[in-house]
């Protein structure tokens, strides 16, 4: 089966030039990304106002998780997002695990993966606290313009938070559940990578592996048995690292191995979501760094969801979209680890189940 080749980018983008920066260009701006929301945390509300101001672009957008969404001031970021956490977790830490940085078209962009703790003290986004240590999820892209951010993306996993307080309404999950590992060469925060060439195999080996999920057994079989085969012997298998991580979500949880992949992931979301297009609106971030990739899209995969096999719910026939992150580990010839914030509250928004709406 071969696998075709096409544009993965945003479709809406039709004229631009593409921005090249120099190795040094992109470890400032990873350490200016992570000095910005260092500081934020650190200096906790007292000193929103000022940092807010400093780092963020006075046009800035932040696209966040459901039920916050979107925010097209910076006032309006401080009061819906910032504050109400920091009410929350008076205590809150930071804990980086996996930064990058690059060029996508015309955009400077760096993602990263980080860890928000402290004590649940008051209650945030209508979840009620447990006064107890919480951990937080936290996966984000952001766009840098004029040197402060023009543009963020923010998913931070809520129904890890539920399963954290006992409260979540979900089924168990097929994987588990738990905190994320770093990477396993403990090189996730490498903010100088010299050789381009590593950044540009590793982005093109990612975006090749997405490119063959074009190839749908699923459209030839329900047998679960017959179809995870041929998920076994699909050409994505020549991507995966045989002690490969999948790092899911909660609600879907970690996979060990193409074949745990399989099981957990993708056979159950192949089945209820037979009609699908990935790149529907295209990722607005396509990143190679060293050892790292990244790619990212916002409402850009659109399915119909068709069947109860993923996450258990009665099919709706309803078109969701999924905002969606996926960060690559690149080791020994292959996809070794790969971690995938999604937000599932709002595909389940979509299909008529508020998980906020069902802990109460």
């Amino acid at each position: 089966m071969q696998i075709e080749q096409f544009d993965t980018g945003l479709k809406e983008q039709k004229n631009f030039k593409k921005l090249v920066i120099s190795q040094e260009e992109n470890y400032n701006n990873k350490q200016k990304i992570r000095q910005y929301l260092n500081t934020i945390i650190r200096d906790g509300k007292s000193g929103l106002d000022g940092n807010l101001n400093k780092f963020f672009h006075n046009e800035v957008k932040i696209n966040c998780f459901y039920p916050l969404n979107e925010f097209t001031t910076i006032n309006n970021f401080k009061e819906n997002f910032w504050i109400p956490l920091f009410n929350s977790i008076p205590d809150l830490e930071r804990r980086e695990q996996l930064i990058l940085g690059g060029t996508f078209r015309d955009k400077i962009q760096v993602g990263s993966i980080s860890t928000l703790c402290g004590i649940f003290k008051n209650s945030w986004l209508g979840i009620e606290p447990n006064n107890k240590m919480i951990n937080l999820k936290c996966c984000e892209i952001h766009e840098l313009k004029e040197n402060k951010i023009y543009e963020s993306h923010i998913i931070i996993d809520i129904i890890d938070l539920l399963n954290q307080i006992g409260k979540s309404p979900l089924k168990r999950s097929r994987g588990s559940e738990g905190s994320w590992h770093s990477p396993i060469n403990t090189d996730g925060v490498n903010f100088y990578e010299k050789e381009i060439n590593n950044s540009i195999k590793s982005l093109d080996q990612a975006l090749t592996m997405q490119r063959s999920l074009n190839i749908k057994p699923e459209l030839e079989t329900n047998d679960d048995n017959e179809l995870k085969l041929k998920l076994l012997n699909h050409p994505q298998n020549q991507f995966w690292h045989e002690k490969m991580i999948w790092y899911g979500p909660s609600g879907i949880g970690t996979a060990r191995s193409l074949e745990g992949f399989i099981d957990n992931h993708q056979l159950p979301f192949r089945k209820t979501f037979k009609e699908r297009n990935y790149w529907k609106l295209g990722h607005y971030c396509e990143l190679g760094d060293g050892k790292f990739s990244l790619t990212a899209g916002w409402n850009s995969i659109q399915a119909v969801h068709g069947s109860d096999d993923w996450l258990g719910y009665p099919a709706t026939n309803k078109t969701v979209t999924m905002r969606v992150m996926d960060f690559y580990h690149h080791d020994e010839g292959k996809i070794r680890e790969n971690w995938v914030p999604i937000d599932i509250v709002h595909i389940l928004k979509q299909i008529d189940i508020d998980i906020l709406k069902l802990i109460k």
